[in-house]
């Protein structure tokens, strides 16, 4: 056997974690951040969480708000520049993953030059001109701790997967506390954006031991939290579950990869403006569907650990299971149909062989247990449209 596995070099996980940011800092020698955060953080005043712990500890900070939510090649140039006229030795990426995402790139863009397109996977993205502290407020995109960043090409209305060592963050400070004002909607779709996380990194033709034992740590974490935090916001204990099952999953998936669920979703939103965790969540059960025939096995226990099946069902029983599981999820938690979201069917119709074309070339399908044609894709994509997944 032969595997590769990559993490930040420090990963803090507690309660409260974010008043130790500026100890992390200086545990790796750096006192001149650039905080990347969005104008909601900062319009809020949630930015102060970060900052405040930083301003005690004397350190010269400066921000950059101006992300967005999708990050784009775009707001990645702008924060670049920010970069060329400062004096700064570290990056903290501080809010849900388009912050961090976006670090990232400007840390990738920074070492490079060029255009943000220019390093599209397979390029391998390896080089990063500063360091990245990667704090997130949500439970969700794992990015704290992946070697993955996704930005928009406005110009191709595409949705790029970058993918190298230079995405990778120098540390992370994961603090559940930070989520509790995060709102249910939100706190459904970065749930399901963790469990699809999990699930593919555990099917996924890459998957290897490590990857597999924190998948299924974290399918469970989640199959036993994501409806109670989606409920009580203010419930520490899911919170806290949620928050480490985040981070089980983005190391899992981020050393054997995503698959066919990603790939299909990165596509809807690019061109539908769909949050990513919404998108992956109209997506899984007919997807999880289509693939369950390439690993059964694997889909099973997935479903016993997610708690949908039980120990003893056999694998074809667990496997169905996990399918109507994925729908009654859906349904508890809300998640629309593209045309309950306000999709017009012409556009979505017009779009599918494009979306299909631009899923495939992202590479994300090929580590699927079952690899779909372009044409099996466009079959995916109107089943997902016409509710079909959650109607049976």
């Amino acid at each position: 056997m032969s595997m590769n596995f990559a993490s930040p070099r420090m990963l803090l996980v507690a309660g409260g974690a974010v008043r130790q940011l500026a100890d992390v800092l200086a545990r790796f020698g750096l006192s001149r951040p650039l905080v990347v955060t969005d104008p909601f953080m900062v319009g809020s005043g949630h930015v102060r969480h970060c900052l405040e712990p930083l301003e005690r500890a004397g350190l010269a900070i400066a921000v950059f708000s101006d992300t967005v939510s999708d990050p784009t090649d775009i707001v990645v140039e702008a924060g670049v520049e920010r970069l060329e006229v400062g004096d700064y030795d570290c990056l903290i990426g501080f809010g849900g993953g388009s912050p961090i995402d976006t670090a990232k790139a400007m840390a990738i863009l920074a070492a490079g030059g060029g255009k943000m397109r220019d390093y599209k996977a397979p390029f391998a993205a390896d080089k990063g001109a500063l360091p990245v502290i990667a704090v997130p407020t949500t439970a969700g995109t794992g990015s704290e701790c992946t070697r993955f960043t996704v930005i928009t090409d406005t110009e191709r209305d595409e949705k790029m997967l970058i993918a190298g060592l230079g995405a990778l963050p120098l540390a992370a400070v994961v603090d559940y506390e930070l989520t509790f004002s995060v709102p249910p909607r939100t706190t459904a779709d970065t749930g399901i954006d963790s469990l699809t996380h999990a699930l593919e990194a555990y099917v996924s033709k890459r998957a290897n031991p490590i990857s597999d034992a924190l998948a299924l740590s974290a399918m469970a974490l989640i199959g036993a939290n994501i409806r109670t935090a989606y409920a009580e916001p203010h419930n520490a204990a899911a919170r806290e579950a949620m928050m480490l099952a985040a981070t089980e999953a983005g190391l899992a998936f981020s050393n054997s990869s995503v698959a066919l669920v990603h790939g299909m979703s990165r596509p809807i939103g690019a061109h539908f403006h769909v949050p990513h965790g919404l998108s992956n969540a109209m997506l899984l059960p007919a997807i999880t569907r289509f693939s369950v025939p390439g690993a059964a096995a694997r889909y099973a226990e997935a479903a016993r650990r997610i708690g949908f099946a039980r120990d003893g069902d056999n694998d074809d029983t667990a496997a169905a299971r996990l399918v109507s599981g994925l729908e009654a999820l859906n349904r508890d938690l809300s998640v629309p149909t593209p045309a309950a979201y306000g999709i017009d069917e012409a556009a979505w119709t017009g779009k599918m062989a494009l979306m299909a074309e631009q899923a495939l070339a992202s590479g994300s399908p090929g580590n699927n247990p079952r690899v779909p044609s372009a044409e099996e894709i466009v079959g995916l994509y109107r089943e997902v449209w016409t509710g079909a997944a959650a109607n049976r």
